[in-house]
């Protein structure tokens, strides 16, 4: 029997590739590549409803395997470039077929596949891409991209009979329709509506990773991970503060945030967790708590109690709720003519 390696997120037409293959009795182990920048596994309104409900719905494996530490080299210098954001799209896909291609060769897997289709990303998806990250991965003429495969050249397992190409697709472009009327056909039902790509896609995502990458070149699973979590402020060059948004980014912050870091709360009242990360001095923590109390709903007191905590030690701070033009100085976002504006004030 006919071995192949897929490239499984979990989506629709990852999926659908597998499936296309699983019908002409390939057995396929797919694999699932974390890092810090894409979907969590755990969440399921990121990826699909449940990433591996098709796998035990229709028989195939999974595995996973983390990229972060190759993985955030890449995001810093790739070497074909950022799309629009952060993104190395192209650079991510070469990674993920170097280690597929490590993977095949292991379990003597014949072939690689993806759900990739053709002009559907605008940096990854073309063309003239397809064949380019092939050879950057060493695994040219392997790689078969069942959904768009009647575009493009026939593989190597399809030349020696592997695959039957007449049952492979030629889907092409960003709309979905083919893909859920093929879902439909294949008895696929839990899947999510398509995202928009990981998190170094998101400007305001991407936003802070550069301003984080330009005051900390390696940022450690803490610093990164706590930037999809609430608002951000750069008190100083090595010293930054995170106010939460809500319960859940509350707890969540609890649990990311390292046994070192200083939390902050205002317990009388309803209140974000704030954690200051770095090296700060007094002037700095007591400013962490004015936002901290900015954000509580204690809000419109003169002045107000701030709990700060670590591990077992806890004191008070007494801070007066920041202002507006403090925000906006200190935030970490992209400034507007008005915000420049201020902040260009507040420095002379």
């Amino acid at each position: 029997m006919a071995k192949a390696i897929a490239l499984f997120s979990g989506g629709l037409d990852s999926t659908l590739a597998i499936l296309a293959l699983l019908k002409q009795g390939v057995d396929v182990t797919a694999i699932t590549f974390l890092n810090n920048f894409g979907c969590n596994i755990g969440d399921k309104s990121s990826c699909s409803k449940d990433p591996f409900s098709a796998s035990i719905k229709f028989g195939f494996q999974v595995k996973l395997a983390h990229l972060s530490g190759s993985f955030i080299e890449i995001v810093k210098n790739p070497k074909f470039g950022h799309g629009r954001n952060m993104n190395p799209c192209i650079d991510c896909r070469i990674l993920m077929l170097k280690e597929a291609k490590e993977m095949m060769r292991m379990t003597g897997a014949d072939f690689l596949i993806t759900g990739e289709v053709l002009g559907q990303r605008p940096m990854s998806q073309r063309r003239d891409t397809f064949p380019l990250i092939d050879r950057e991965a060493d695994v040219a003429g392997y790689v078969l991209r069942p959904l768009s495969a009647k575009h493009m050249k026939p593989t190597i397992p399809e030349e020696k009979g592997i695959v039957n190409r007449e049952l492979l697709y030629d889907f092409s472009g960003r709309s979905r329709k083919p893909q859920m009327a093929l879902a439909k056909e294949f008895g696929l039902t839990d899947y999510a509506a398509p995202a928009g790509g990981c998190l170094l896609t998101d400007p305001i995502y991407a936003y802070r990773l550069k301003e984080l990458l330009k005051h900390c070149n390696n940022p450690d699973y803490t610093d990164i991970n706590l930037l999809r979590l609430g608002r951000h402020f750069r008190l100083a060059d090595r010293c930054k503060v995170i106010v939460g948004r809500d319960s859940e980014e509350n707890q969540e912050m609890l649990s990311i945030a390292g046994a070192e870091d200083w939390k902050m709360k205002v317990i009388a009242y309803g209140s974000p967790i704030t954690v200051i990360r770095g090296n700060f001095d007094n002037e700095a923590l007591s400013l962490a708590a004015s936002l901290c109390a900015r954000y509580s709903d204690g809000k419109h007191l003169p002045e107000i109690d701030v709990t700060v905590f670590r591990n077992d030690e806890h004191f008070i701070l007494k801070a007066k709720p920041a202002d507006n033009k403090t925000i906006e100085f200190y935030r970490i976002e992209k400034k507007t003519a008005d915000t420049c504006h201020v902040s260009e004030l507040l420095k002379n």
